[in-house]
């Protein structure tokens, strides 16, 4: 892959979590080609191997194991074949995240009419399990491997965690309530962790990627008929200023920067928007 630029990463061993999506087998390549040990952890174990396989193609380190980021038991047997294999984690990257559609609305906003047509989900009709199994994939996703792969970290040098928010915790977008509010505490959770980690060594940060086009977005994003932009893609570049989406590759040099004690040793605490001045724009 193509590397803005190099840091050195040698010897360190990162822990990517979802790492079997386009936007975190990118982030792991671009730990791996950096020259870290990486451990690619995706829920899917085939597509946590497969990512792993691609890494070891290019002649790096990585081994790929299935692990819910939503079960402690999951995570710590992760955790010990990490430690068996690879060493101590010295990056963990909190990758697993998502949105569910039992936690979006149809409509961005509510009318009257609305709630006289049984055909759409409006606010009320959000079922309190979907809004639960958002915020728990997002937030405790990032909480709990966070428990299980710190304490590995603590009483050594140039440890970091990396987690992934999103510009919806900046300007929450329409139609998905629960996807925002989760992403919001991501952030929030990251500050947090970036005081209460500060006198045992552990950076934490986060990145707030805008809108790439990933397997998950895909279909909302593009008609699968036609190839084009959705009306809500259209919107969404038309409120981008930079007028398109990101490319995942895009994200690597803030990813690479954070990940690099020698450059962003005294960086802690912060969200970085990576959107294309999306959350910048007012729309007028």
């Amino acid at each position: 892959m193509k590397l803005p630029f190099k840091i050195d990463l040698n010897d360190k061993v990162a822990v990517v979590t979802g790492g079997g999506g386009v936007l975190c087998a990118e982030f792991a390549m671009a730990l791996a080609a950096n020259g870290a040990k990486v451990a690619v952890l995706d829920l899917n174990a085939e597509a946590a191997q497969k990512t792993a396989a691609q890494i070891q193609e290019i002649g790096a380190t990585a081994i790929g194991i299935g692990a819910n980021v939503l079960e402690r038991p999951s995570l710590q047997a992760a955790a010990d074949q990490v430690l068996a294999a690879l060493g101590p984690c010295d990056l963990l990257l909190n990758g697993a995240g998502g949105n569910h559609p039992k936690g979006t609305t149809t409509k961005e906003w509510l009318e009257v009419d609305d709630l006289s047509d049984s055909s759409l989900i409006t606010f009320f009709e959000l079922d309190p399990k979907g809004v639960e199994f958002v915020f728990n994939l997002n937030f405790l996703g990032t909480l709990l491997p966070t428990q299980i792969f710190a304490r590995q970290m603590i009483g050594r040098t140039g440890c970091s965690i990396i987690n992934v928010s999103s510009m919806n915790a900046f300007c929450p977008l329409t139609k998905i309530p629960a996807y925002s509010g989760a992403k919001a505490a991501v952030s929030n959770f990251t500050q947090w962790l970036a005081v209460h980690f500060s006198k045992v060594g552990i950076r934490v940060n986060a990145l707030a990627p805008g809108f790439f086009l990933t397997a998950q977005n895909q279909r909302l994003l593009v008609d699968e008929s036609t190839g084009e932009f959705t009306p809500r893609a259209r919107k969404i570049i038309d409120h981008t200023p930079m007028g398109r989406f990101g490319e995942s590759h895009e994200l690597v040099g803030t990813l690479l920067w954070l990940a690099c004690e020698a450059a962003s040793g005294f960086v802690n605490g912060v969200v970085v928007p990576v959107d294309g001045g999306f959350s910048a724009y007012s729309g007028v």
